[in-house]
């Protein structure tokens, strides 16, 4: 082939795609900063709005992404690439992935479902999946969960977003349940009369609703009064404590028995 044929040539795929190659080029510019603009407002948006804060990075990095995609599809377009193969392409090699990932994008779906929903926040006390703790971190595939005794426990997204689970810091009150036991023969009145009085001193303690106070077992070595009082989630465990301590120093004073299991032995000499 001689050099003016390969000349010819060249100009005439130049005069063909040229004209394409360089308006595909303009759209990837503009449209590159078009995306830029867009994910920016997006950002200032929910800087503006209540949106969690752990779901802002991942808000903005969904519509970034989107907008991405769609404007590598307008470029091949222009460039006279046949886009119906490739996406067919794109869906068998995400399906294959999505099938591969299947435990992973679980998380990933019920991290968004967390984000979104909000059923519990960081510094939440929960209990779910076999675990209590307060709330570390929400991450996209994962919660951290901060044990009493300062363990770290990661679960999955998955499951946390679909199981069951029990907030305790999501009620400003919290009631604290207790059973407290005398000796048969001491007098049911006076015990009464002092566990009010204990409750009546506690500041903690609030007033309403009322303190609850009953008899409600005849156990086999003691009777049994619940007590029952409200206070703010934060005095839920001091409380609680608290009055353990209190109610055994007082009711030796008072002379009340604490009983505690006991057998009797009898010995019969021939």
């Amino acid at each position: 082939m001689e050099i003016s044929q390969i000349m010819d040539q060249i100009t005439a795929i130049g005069l063909t795609y040229g004209p394409k190659l360089l308006a595909a080029l303009g759209v990837w510019i503009v449209g590159s900063w078009v995306i830029k603009a867009l994910t920016n407002a997006t950002g200032r948006a929910l800087s503006k709005s209540n949106t969690d804060d752990s779901l802002k990075p991942f808000l903005k990095g969904i519509v970034n992404t989107l907008l991405k995609a769609m404007l590598v599809i307008s470029v091949l377009g222009m460039l006279g690439i046949e886009m119906t193969s490739f996406v067919a392409i794109l869906g068998a090699a995400g399906l294959a992935v999505g099938l591969a990932l299947s435990g992973t994008l679980q998380n990933f779906a019920g991290g968004v479902m967390l984000l979104i929903f909000k059923p519990f926040k960081a510094g939440d006390v929960i209990d779910a999946q076999g675990f209590i703790g307060s709330v570390s971190e929400i991450q996209i595939f994962n919660t951290i969960l901060k044990t009493p005794d300062n363990k770290t426990i990661i679960i999955p997204n998955g499951g946390l977003s679909t199981g069951s689970m029990t907030n305790y810091s999501t009620e400003p009150t919290r009631r604290v349940d207790w059973t407290f036991g005398i000796g048969y023969g001491d007098d049911a009145d006076k015990a009464i009369a002092v566990m009010q009085r204990l409750c009546d001193e506690d500041p903690r303690i609030l007033k309403d609703p009322e303190v609850f106070i009953a008899l409600s077992e005849l156990a086999d070595s003691s009777v049994n009064f619940v007590v029952r009082a409200w206070v703010n989630t934060e005095d839920y465990w001091a409380v609680f404590f608290d009055m353990n301590k209190k109610i055994y120093e007082t009711f030796g004073k008072e002379g009340l028995n604490i009983p505690f299991p006991q057998m009797d032995v009898h010995v019969h000499k021939d």
